[in-house]
């Protein structure tokens, strides 16, 4: 695959710390187990991308940061390479989401804000709001109800609240 590894070795594997360099200029620096990114270790790429923290046969696994050339960035915990647990996801725009993962994609608990103060707080699953949430607007109008696949379902199902305290 072209990959150079510089470090400890063990019946010829990449065995203990080292610097695995791949031909894009990708590049892992930490502790290897039989070949396998395992333990404390840092992933970046050309383009800028960075991960760091920990790995468990070649994926993220446990907690960790991860950067984006783009300015987003995970703070938080990893299951076989996939945000899954706790964390937090920041955009470089202002967006904010602080809640739970599974398998690479907002599902729990969880809080998405936007810059301009916007914020909805409830379950997600799939990555969309998902079940009972609070949608909060910038001029403090709320949405508290039930959601299917980020959309709102009225009709009984919800109440939309104004600053001025009316509701509909």
């Amino acid at each position: 695959d072209g990959s150079k590894f510089v470090g400890e070795f063990n019946e010829g594997l990449p065995n203990g710390k080292g610097t695995m360099t791949w031909p894009d200029g990708s590049k892992h620096v930490g502790e290897f187990i039989e070949g396998s990114a395992t333990g404390q270790g840092t992933f970046t790429t050309p383009d800028g991308a960075k991960f760091v923290g920990q790995w468990k046969d070649g994926f993220p696994n446990g907690k960790g940061i991860e950067t984006w050339s783009d300015g987003k960035k995970y703070i938080g915990e990893y299951k076989d390479g996939l945000f899954n647990g706790q964390g937090t996801m920041t955009w470089l725009d202002g967006r904010k989401y602080v809640g739970e993962f599974k398998n690479g994609t907002r599902h729990g608990q969880g809080i998405m804000t936007h810059p301009d103060g916007a914020k909805y707080t409830g379950q997600w699953e799939d990555g969309f709001p998902n079940g009972k949430g609070t949608e909060t607007w910038e001029d403090g109008t709320k949405y508290i109800g039930e959601y299917i696949d980020g959309k709102k379902i009225g009709y009984g199902q919800g109440s939309l609240m104004y600053p001025d305290g009316s509701k509909f």
